[in-house]
């Protein structure tokens, strides 16, 4: 922030807080139709007075600290403070079903410590713009920030998130990330280290003894590339030759050609003789089980597995081993990336990281 911005920012503030011990209670409706100044801009000084503890924020606007509403002699004792509302974190995800609800939640959890709550918006892995979403939800009043996982394969994708760095609201991507501008300014970020959770199913299936590790991952996941270079990366770490085992991605499950990419997967791991494979994701990993078992191929006698994503991997049979993202630490990561944000606006950007963990269970054993 520029001297001019800084001081215009504290003459918006000096007259929010001038309002405040005239009347008692301000809206931010009224605030912005008299100062002629958007809403966004007044939560975002209302956020940063309350930080200070110079006001409390509530739905709408604000309103004086209460010690300065009612004199120390008669504060009432045993009434709890009214909770302190912040306003509406705008949340936009590709799926409400798969993957997602796991991050919604944490994101939930978090928002209510932070006198926030979630509004929040299904998109699909499919969409070609984004950008109305977002837009609905920032004319939400309530809304002082945006959490959002939108499409970066979309023809609109670089519009979008040009448009993302240029709003006057603060704005958090979740398992993307993104730079702008000739400077590649950083958009701030929370994501799984979803390169580094496949390099783990790797160095675990080599600790066992497994010399040839294959790899299957899904054509349409936006996850799927981070996962495949864990795994070029995790065979160079070990000594594995990629150009020995199978290599390739399948259709999503059920469509056209599904179990023809199937037996095709199969007989290229019996070809190379192939031990143990990577699958991406658990749908994937439980079909491809599935179908070797019906092809006299035992797991994990004769082929050892690991799933990634871990949504219902342990209610197979037999259980699998798979990598599981933290789900729920990434939607609290994002909505405590963007509290931090809205009580400091000049703080540097920040990307979070987040490692998976591997579950162990009955799929993986040493190679025959």
């Amino acid at each position: 922030m520029n001297s001019e911005s800084r001081t215009l920012a504290a003459r918006r503030r000096a007259s929010i807080l001038e309002a405040l011990r005239r009347d008692g209670m301000v809206r931010i409706s009224d605030l912005s139709e008299k100062m002629g100044v958007t809403a966004v801009t007044l939560r975002r000084d209302i956020a940063h007075l309350d930080g200070e503890g110079l006001l409390h924020r509530v739905h709408g606007g604000a309103t004086l600290p209460t010690a300065e509403l009612l004199p120390s002699a008669v504060q009432p004792l045993d009434t709890p403070p009214e909770p302190v509302h912040l306003g509406a974190a705008g949340m936009l995800v590709p799926s409400l079903d798969y993957y997602w609800p796991e991050v919604v939640r944490g994101a939930e959890e978090e928002a209510s410590a932070n006198g926030l709550r979630i509004l929040l918006r299904g998109s699909s892995y499919e969409s070609a713009d984004d950008r109305p979403q977002l837009e609905r939800l920032l004319d939400n009043e309530d809304v002082c920030g945006l959490i959002a996982a939108p499409s970066l394969t979309a023809p609109s994708a670089a519009a979008t998130i040009e448009w993302l760095s240029t709003i006057d609201t603060p704005v958090v991507l979740v398992e993307r990330v993104a730079t702008v501008g000739p400077r590649q300014a950083v958009v701030e970020s929370v994501v799984s280290d979803h390169a580094l959770g496949a390099a783990m199913a790797v160095h675990h299936l080599v600790s066992l003894g497994h010399r040839k590790v294959g790899i299957v991952t899904s054509e349409n996941s936006p996850t799927s590339p981070h996962v495949h270079r864990g795994w070029l990366d995790a065979c160079a770490e070990t000594g594995l030759d990629p150009r020995s085992t199978v290599d390739t991605s399948v259709p999503t499950p059920g469509t056209p050609g599904w179990d023809t990419a199937l037996d095709e997967v199969l007989d290229g791991l019996a070809a190379t003789g192939t031990t143990a494979v990577l699958v991406h994701a658990d749908t994937e990993a439980m079909a491809l089980v599935q179908r070797a078992e019906q092809r006299g191929v035992q797991v994990p006698a004769g082929l050892s597995v690991v799933a990634y994503d871990d949504e219902v991997a342990a209610l197979f049979t037999p259980a699998l081993t798979a990598v599981r993202p933290a789900r729920r630490s990434i939607g609290r990561a994002a909505v405590s990336l963007l509290a931090a944000r809205l009580h400091d606006p000049d703080r540097p950007a920040h990307r979070v990281v987040i490692t998976p963990s591997l579950r162990v269970r009955g799929s993986t054993v040493p190679p025959p």
